[in-house]
């Protein structure tokens, strides 16, 4: 069994920072990409930012210069430090790994339960 489990999150005023951190545990044989999803409410959930093992990342333009993903592949975890928060970052933040839980086993993707990010004045 594998589990993602974050923590950070929270209320902040516009313009202020926030951290998430997301832990990987169980039977993993092998992490791939990690990454950042939101869900608003009433609206789809889109990505915010991945990185791969080797630290490639991809950012959300909407998000480009404001937050930064990170990881460390020892410990299973990713990060995301968000910067010059805005209310339209508010939303569930989700968790992503694409992992193998063995050498034989298929390519999945596991999510973490969501965290909580509200930005308001």
């Amino acid at each position: 069994q594998v589990q993602l489990v974050e923590s950070g999150g929270g209320f902040v005023q516009p313009g202020g920072s926030l951290s998430l951190s997301c832990a990987a545990s169980g039977s993993i044989f092998r992490i791939y990409t990690m990454g950042w999803y939101r869900q608003a409410p009433g609206k789809q959930r889109e990505l915010v930012a991945t990185i791969t093992s080797g630290g490639s990342t991809n950012y959300a333009d909407s998000v480009k210069g404001r937050f930064t993903i990170s990881r460390n592949n020892a410990k299973n975890t990713v990060y995301l430090q968000m910067n010059s928060l805005k209310p339209e970052d508010t939303a569930v933040y989700y968790c992503n790994a694409q992992l193998l839980r063995t050498a034989v086993a298929a390519l999945r993707d596991y999510w973490g339960q969501g965290t909580q990010v509200t930005v308001s004045s």
